[in-house]
């Protein structure tokens, strides 16, 4: 009874986090804040120490997680619907270099050093201070960069080459499944796939792992 009982509450601590996460929307792990990082932690960390504790029901379990996640998501709806209170509640970004001089009050303020500085923007594929016009720290702890015009990277509008019209490939085998909603959106139908695979000595569709199109292009096949 004790190993269903933890079991139960693991399920239902399971639900609760999924249900919660799909309430509170989609964030990159790269995006989040201190204080979405820091919820997290406490959403995982009322459910791990309640599946341990004899005392705490299911009930109890449910009712701490949805008051967690309503918290969150009425702080959520706060800074939507009222974005004077972003500043206060989510931060705001930091202006840490001003054209090429690296501001130390800022870095101050932000509880960073010059050299956690220099690994941010290493991390941005800059390995000299000099290089940059601008950088600012955003209110995920990460860094944004404007280099200095001779170092920055040329487009092909600089460089005057001949633009040509950009498109996305579409997957449309994964696994040796057909991806029927790419298929349509791609114009084509299962008749159409056939006859190009066969054309690639394919005569099944469970022979390929992978085939992506792309207009101008055309299909590319990657078989088992």
């Amino acid at each position: 009874m004790h190993y269903a009982q933890i079991a139960l509450e693991l399920v239902l601590g399971f639900i609760a986090l999924f249900v919660i996460t799909k309430i509170l929307g989609k964030t990159q792990i790269t995006q989040i804040t201190t204080f979405d990082f820091i919820s997290a932690l406490v959403l995982g960390e009322l459910v791990g120490n309640a599946i341990f504790d004899d005392e705490v029901g299911v009930v109890r379990i449910i009712y701490a997680v949805a008051i967690w996640g309503l918290l969150i998501f009425i702080l959520e709806m706060v800074t939507q619907k009222w974005s004077r209170t972003r500043g206060l509640l989510e931060g705001r970004p930091t202006i840490v270099i001003h054209k090429g001089k690296i501001l130390k009050e800022s870095l101050k303020k932000s509880k960073l050093d010059v050299n956690q500085l220099q690994h941010l923007i290493r991390s941005k594929g800059v390995f000299s201070v000099r290089e940059l016009e601008y950088a600012v720290l955003e209110t995920d702890g990460t860094v944004s960069i404007l280099k200095k015009a001779p170092y920055e990277t040329p487009s092909k509008k600089d460089l005057q080459v001949n633009l040509e019209q950009v498109n996305i490939p579409i997957t449309l085998i994964s696994d040796g499944k057909v991806i029927k909603d790419n298929l349509i959106e791609a114009g084509f139908n299962m008749t159409w796939l056939e006859q190009q695979l066969k054309q690639h000595n394919i005569l099944r569709v469970e022979e390929v792992m992978f085939a992506e199109w792309l207009e101008g292009t055309g299909l590319h096949v990657q078989s088992f």
